[in-house]
């Protein structure tokens, strides 16, 4: 297995796709239905990854 993410990597990967989130939501001409379902899947990419590495640390 990997070796999981350091607590500053999961705080800088977390703040990154909250402003990649809040910069589509800002200069999207619409929100509709695609555009939802893309930010749900990258949200689930991301913080799958944060929540392991997360569990590892209390596995130490």
């Amino acid at each position: 297995m990997k070796k999981p993410l350091s607590r500053s990597q999961c705080v800088v990967l977390t703040l990154l796709w909250a402003s990649i989130c809040a910069l589509v939501f800002t200069t999207a001409a619409r929100i509709d239905g695609p555009l939802i379902v893309s930010i749900l899947i990258s949200g689930a990419l991301v913080f799958i990854t944060v929540i392991r590495s997360v569990k590892s640390w209390k596995n130490r």
